[in-house]
């Protein structure tokens, strides 16, 4: 019967289709300095078109977007689709020095691409730098045909949790980076407020208006720095019903877990007895205690219609009990018991066969402190770096291209395609006890990709380490959303955990968190060309180094191969505009190019 009823609405979906057109969406992104004021500070952050969050956009799936940047910041920008799969349109994917060079003061980018087989929650933000901290914003799909594979909610209601640092955190991540130690945001935010636990903040709550019996979404995004998240309201239960834009069966919970880069929608009823409830956020950590990540507690206030709008009510107002910051059950379960909605919307079977396997170490390093500085990361002053498979991730600085660039027109020096398919080592990757080989500590630095053939299937184990600490990695896949097929804790065993996989309903992400002390598995069908950044979304981890890349080939015919580059793709910056803007490139991508010297046969 469940069958049947899918079937006729995914034919009246059908109808509607054909009856209605795609549209263009088009937007302005005006990118500058802000005074915004926060825990009792007024301080500049970079915002987009003044509002922090950033604007909401609103696409239909099919809708081609158009979004003109204007950089008046003083730093250099690039804006990520997060999750956008960029089908044949890799040029707008957006991560600095990987599939452009950054958009410098006073220039312009326009970004244009068509959003189609996904529908759901997803954002944008900044992939520059640290500026996602407070230029971002939610990216929503909506169904062609107006259909849900659900009863249509009331209203939807985007949640964006984020952070906020109390200074300017560009300069605090430079700071950070000097020494080799980390950042460590002040409090967190829903939908860009702390909530009323701080000083000067009783006004700066965000507060949501439900009416009794009725049915709301709920589209959750975390877009903070560096932490995972636990979630809930008081008294109050989710259906979650699609996870990083794919739809999932319905899965009922009290506590929603969201790891950095990932997005959830979720049905919330409003069927409690008419009052104030809190909504609360707060970390899921493991690998590093207090004070070395954000303790703090962000809440908000859902308030039924006909209550009293503040907080001095005379009725109490209920607070959710959270979880302790290192609850991994809580945080297992919630991770693991999600399936994909099986013959929903746009989704595929999973490819059974399997052209390239990879197990892929996720580790902390230590790069030896430059001479003449005092660095803090344990042990002897070191910094920390990151690696995967022993390699640390450097992006192309000053070689004139960006990786994608250097790609389409056979540039060498940019990169290497030799990123290995294993660790050059086999240990005992999650013991506590690890030997410490020095070999495996200080992770070389490079710039290296993964070539795959068009239309190939990938298979990916990510295996956690414990090198220096074990943390939980969520690993954010550009261009592409996969299977999450399995995962677990201690070492990946392939004759043990194979038979756990979930070939037929797995959850389909484009950021998957990988536990701590632990291991998942994905798979997906590399259709579509271009060089595809693969990171994890702490940013601490990004920079220093847990990142790589896949190369993808163009396929045999040119409507499955990678148009050329936009006219307006961000160049060369002048020695002038260097001198204008003295002290804002700090990461040039482009130097003068000379065609005759840096391009080999």
């Amino acid at each position: 019967m469940k069958l049947l009823v899918l079937w006729l609405t995914w034919v009246s979906a059908l109808l509607a289709f054909s009856l209605s057109s795609a549209a263009t969406v088009k937007h302005v992104f005006n990118v500058q300095n802000k005074i915004i004021k926060r825990l009792c500070n007024e301080r500049v952050i970079v915002a987009v078109n003044g509002r922090y969050p950033g604007p909401r956009i609103d696409v239909r799936e099919g809708d081609t977007v158009i979004v003109h940047v204007f950089n008046k910041s003083p730093y250099n920008i690039t804006i990520h689709w997060h999750g956008v799969f960029q089908l044949f349109s890799a040029w707008a994917d957006g991560p600095e020095y990987i599939t452009q060079c950054p958009i410098g003061p006073g220039n312009n980018y326009t970004y244009k691409f068509k959003v189609t087989h996904q529908e759901g929650t997803l954002w944008w933000h900044a992939h520059a730098s640290v500026l996602r901290a407070t230029v971002h914003g939610a990216f929503i799909i909506h169904p062609h045909s107006g259909l849900f594979p659900f009863p249509k909610p009331y209203k939807q209601v985007p949640i964006i949790l984020g952070d906020w640092y109390d200074g300017n955190v560009v300069h605090i991540e430079n700071q950070a980076i000097a020494v080799g130690g980390l950042k460590v945001s002040d409090v967190f935010t829903i939908n860009g407020l702390p909530g009323d636990l701080f000083k000067c903040s009783q006004n700066q709550t965000f507060k949501m208006k439900v009416k009794q019996g009725k049915t709301y979404m709920l589209r959750m995004i975390n877009a903070a720095l560096n932490n995972n998240l636990f979630f809930k309201i008081a008294n109050h239960n989710f259906t979650v019903v699609a996870v990083d834009a794919a739809y999932t069966e319905n899965y009922v919970t009290d506590i929603i877990v969201i790891a950095p880069g990932q997005s959830i929608d979720v049905l919330f009823k409003a069927n409690q007895p008419k009052g104030s409830y809190y909504m609360a956020a707060s970390a899921y950590v493991v690998g590093q205690p207090p004070p070395l990540f954000d303790n703090t507690t962000t809440r908000a206030i859902v308030i039924y219609d006909g209550e009293i709008n503040n907080t001095s009510s005379s009725k109490p107002m209920m607070m959710p009990s959270l979880p302790l910051f290192n609850d991994t059950p809580t945080a297992h379960k919630f991770f693991t018991n999600i399936t994909s909605l099986e013959g929903g919307p746009h989704w595929v079977r999973v490819p059974l066969e399997v052209d390239e396997h990879m197990f892929i170490t996720l580790s902390i390093n230590l790069e030896k402190c430059p001479v003449h500085a005092t660095c803090v990361a344990p042990p002897l002053g070191q910094k920390f770096s990151a690696s995967m498979n022993n390699e640390s991730f450097v992006h192309p600085v000053g070689t004139g291209y960006s990786v994608l660039e250097a790609f389409v027109n056979n540039v060498s020096g940019v990169y290497t395609a030799d990123f290995p398919d294993n660790p050059p080592i086999v240990f005992d990757y999650t013991s506590p006890k690890i030997t410490l080989d020095l070999n495996l500590v200080f992770a070389p630095k490079s710039t290296k990709v993964k070539k795959l053939k068009f239309n190939s299937t990938v298979e990916v184990v990510f295996q956690n380490t414990a090198l220096m600490n074990a943390q939980s990695h969520p690993m954010h896949l550009h261009g592409f959303s996969f299977y999450v097929l399995a995962q677990g804790f201690g070492n990946f065993d392939s004759t043990r955990d194979k038979a756990t996989f979930n070939l037929v309903n797995p959850q389909i992400r484009n950021t998957i968190a990988v536990p701590s002390g632990g291991w998942a598995v994905i798979r997906f069908q590399a259709d579509n060309p271009g060089v595809w950044f693969v990171h994890c979304h702490v940013d601490d981890h990004m920079l220093w180094g847990l990142d790589m890349a896949f190369q993808v080939e163009n396929g045999p015919t040119p409507s499955t191969s990678l148009p050329p580059p936009p006219a307006d793709q961000p160049k060369y910056i002048s020695q002038s505009s260097r001198t204008k803007h003295s002290g804002t490139f700090t990461n040039n991508c482009l130097e003068e190019r000379k065609e005759d010297k840096v391009r080999r046969e």
